[in-house]
C-alpha cells in the first residue's frame, strides 16, 4: 500500500492510494460501517493496524463504482502532511555511505553514527521549507527512511526488517554552521520543518529489498545526488538491530538512514541553498518528494535568555 495523510482543515486525515483515487479512511470507514484506524492511531498500531486498513480498502474499492464516491479524492487536489504522524523518536545516521564520509573529510565509521531529530522538523511534499536568519549554510541530504512497525528490542540483523511498517523519501535538510558549531550535530539538524518525507509510506511488502533502492536528490532540476541504497556502510537491517540493541524502537519511529556524496557541504565551491530553491528527492519508486524553500521567518520576541 501506498500511504499519505492530508488536512482538512488543520486536522490531519489518513489516506491510502488506489485505482480509484486515495481513499479517505475515516470517511470509508464511517459510510461502510468498517473498522479504519484514524490517522494519528495507526502509525502508533503500526503492523497490527494494516490488516484492517487493507481489508478497508478492498471493500471501498469494492463499493464504489467510481472517484466520485465521497471516501476518494483526487490526489492533486489534496494538501498532503508528513507521510508519518505522531512518531515518538527521529533516529538520523551519520556518515552511512563511503564516499560522504570522504566528502565530508571524515574517516569511515566503523559503528552506527547515531543522532536525533524532533518532530518539529516533519514536514510534507509540497510544503515550503523556511530558512531561518540563525544559518546561512543550508544543505540538501537525500536519504531512505524507515518507518517501524512493532517493538523491536535486541532484535538479529536477520530478522530485523521484519519489524518495519514502510519506506519512504526523506531530505535531512541541515544547516552546516549551526552543525558544526559543537560537537553535536543536533542544532543544525533539527530546525522547523528540516526532515520532509513523503508523499507516500509504502508498506514493507511493497519493497522487498531496501538495500536495492536508488538515491537521487535535484537541486533546481539539476542532479547533485545519484546513488543506490547498496552502497551503505551499514544496511538498514544493520542499523535496526543496532539500535535496538540500545533502546527499544516503537511503532511509528523513524529512522533516516543517512545520504550518499553529493552534498554541497562536500563541493570544493560551496553555494548553499537559498530561498527560492526548489529541491527533490526520490528514493527508488517510492514517491518523488519536492519542497520549494521559504525566505527566513521572523518570530517575535517575548523577553531575553538570561
Amino acid at each position: 500500500m501506498r500511504i499519505l495523510t492530508f488536512l482538512d482543515g488543520e486536522a490531519p486525515l489518513l489516506g491510502v492510494v488506489t485505482p480509484r483515487g486515495v481513499l479517505d479512511v475515516a470517511a470509508a470507514s464511517s459510510a461502510l460501517a468498517a473498522p479504519g484506524p484514524p490517522a494519528t492511531e495507526f502509525f502508533r498500531l503500526g503492523l497490527a493496524g494494516v490488516e484492517a486498513l487493507t481489508a478497508l480498502v478492498e471493500r471501498a474499492v469494492t463499493a464504489a463504482p467510481a472517484l466520485s464516491e465521497p471516501w476518494f479524492h483526487e490526489e492533486r487536489a489534496l494538501t498532503l502532511g508528513p507521510c508519518v504522524l505522531e512518531s515518538g523518536k527521529i533516529l538520523c545516521v551519520g556518515l552511512n555511505y563511503l564516499e560522504h564520509a570522504i566528502e565530508s573529510g571524515a574517516q569511515p565509521p566503523t559503528t552506527p553514527v547515531l543522532f536525533s531529530k524532533f518532530v518539529n522538523a516533519l514536514a510534507a511534499h509540497g510544503q515550503e521549507i523556511a530558512l531561518p536568519v540563525v544559518a546561512r549554510e543550508y544543505d540538501y541530504e537525500a536519504e531512505l527512511v524507515v518507518v517501524m512497525g512493532r517493538r523491536a528490542r535486541e532484535v538479529a540483523v536477520e530478522e530485523a526488517l521484519e519489524y518495519v511498517l514502510g519506506y519512504c523519501s526523506g531530505n535531512d535538510i541541515s544547516a552546516r554552521d549551526l552543525q558544526m558549531r559543537t560537537s553535536q550535530w543536533l542544532l543544525g539538524k533539527t530546525l522547523d520543518g528540516f526532515l520532509p518525507i513523503g508523499p507516500y509510506l509504502v508498506t514493507a511488502d511493497e519493497v522487498p529489498d531496501p538495500q536495492a533502492l536508488s538515491v537521487r536528490c535535484w537541486l533546481n532540476g539539476d542532479l547533485r545526488q545519484d546513488s543506490r541504497t547498496a552502497d551503505m556502510i551499514f544496511s538498514v537491517a544493520e542499523i535496526i538491530s543496532y539500535a535496538s540493541h540500545h533502546f527499544a524502537l516503537e511503532p511509528g519511529d523513524i529512522i533516516a538512514t543517512g545520504t550518499p556524496q553529493g552534498v554541497i557541504f562536500g563541493h570544493a565551491e560551496r553555494t548553499w541553498m537559498k530561498p527560492g530553491d526548489v529541491v527533490s528527492v526520490e528514493i527508488g519508486d517510492l514517491g518523488r518528494l519536492t519542497n520549494p524553500l521559504g525566505p527566513a521567518v521572523a518570530t517575535a520576541r517575548s523577553g531575553s535568555v538570561g
